[in-house]
């Protein structure tokens, strides 16, 4: 059935209308995009290429600051922490987050409990840091009161090199894991109940049915978390920044931090937008293989 022009019009009208309305919503986001996230990404390739220190005008010098990495012992020791970093944030992070989730599924469904959970998460960054490294103070610190009260050592947890990324680590894995365990409940409780009655047919324990049944239907949306973990965790600065700042000897300068420093402290702009953008690239192809591996598109219910 074809409609008159005489009809179309009244369709015309309201698709003009709802376009409008979609543009009215849309174009703040999109000038807060172009201004503060496309801009900046664009002006600092262009820095990467540059001697610009903020003082002088940059002069380009192509890939001498990109050269310059290479021989950088201070930036590929920055990877390392931050790959340690990475490596037990996440680790710790996930296997937390996973015994929470299967505990809130099976014992308590309480939005109380949830609640609670998220509390660390929506305290800010820079307070969360304040509040452990009073905590863990090595002279008034409540935690090594108890162990002096109990009869073992004090520690200097931000002031040993071999402690201080892991504590770092830590006080991330506690801030984050009531998130990441809300995500992973999320996804347990689009399983079908079915599924979990089948299995108990098949007699699988609730373990069983854990590793065999909820881990493979959870893998969407555990790739998901381990992504936005691991780029998150790639950008931990607020807890060095506070607690260590990149000390003791290097032990905590991760690779955001000692960008930060060189843009704001010693003012090589160019330098630090190169690697800025190296990391940009790493990230990139650790994303891209990361759903690769696990199959994140992918649904073992369809």
């Amino acid at each position: 059935m074809t409609l008159t022009r005489a009809a179309r019009r009244p369709l015309l009208r309201e698709r003009r209308r709802e376009t409008l309305y979609a543009i009215a919503f849309v174009l703040p986001a999109a000038i807060g995009f172009v201004a503060f996230y496309l801009t900046p990404a664009i002006r600092g390739v262009w820095l990467s290429f540059t001697s610009y220190d903020l003082f002088t005008p940059g002069e380009f010098v192509g890939g001498a600051n990109y050269a310059k990495v290479v021989d950088d012992h201070v930036f590929w020791n920055a990877l390392l922490v931050t790959l340690e970093y990475v490596v037990v944030n996440i680790g710790l992070q996930t296997a937390v987050a996973l015994l929470l989730a299967a505990l809130m599924q099976r014992l308590a469904r309480s939005m109380v409990i949830r609640g609670i959970l998220l509390v660390p998460y929506m305290v800010s960054g820079v307070v969360v840091a304040l509040l452990w490294q009073w905590l863990l103070d090595y002279q008034i610190g409540i935690v090594n009161n108890a162990l002096d009260f109990v009869g073992l050592p004090r520690q200097s947890f931000f002031g040993d090199p071999a402690l201080a990324i892991v504590t770092v680590a830590l006080i991330n894995v506690w801030k984050s894991m009531g998130y990441t365990a809300l995500l992973l409940f999320a996804g347990l409780q689009a399983i079908p109940k079915d599924v979990y009655e089948a299995a108990a047919i098949d007699g699988a324990s609730e373990v069983k049915a854990f590793w065999r049944v909820s881990l493979p239907l959870l893998r969407p949306v555990l790739a998901l978390v381990l992504i936005v973990s691991l780029i998150g965790s790639f950008q931990i600065f607020d807890t060095i920044a506070v607690t260590t700042k990149g000390g003791p000897v290097n032990a905590t300068r991760v690779i955001y931090y000692y960008i930060y420093d060189l843009a704001f402290n010693r003012y090589d702009f160019g330098y630090a937008s190169a690697i800025a953008l190296i990391l940009f690239v790493i990230l990139l192809g650790v994303t891209l293989v990361q759903l690769r591996l696990t199959r994140a598109n992918r649904s073992d219910l369809a």
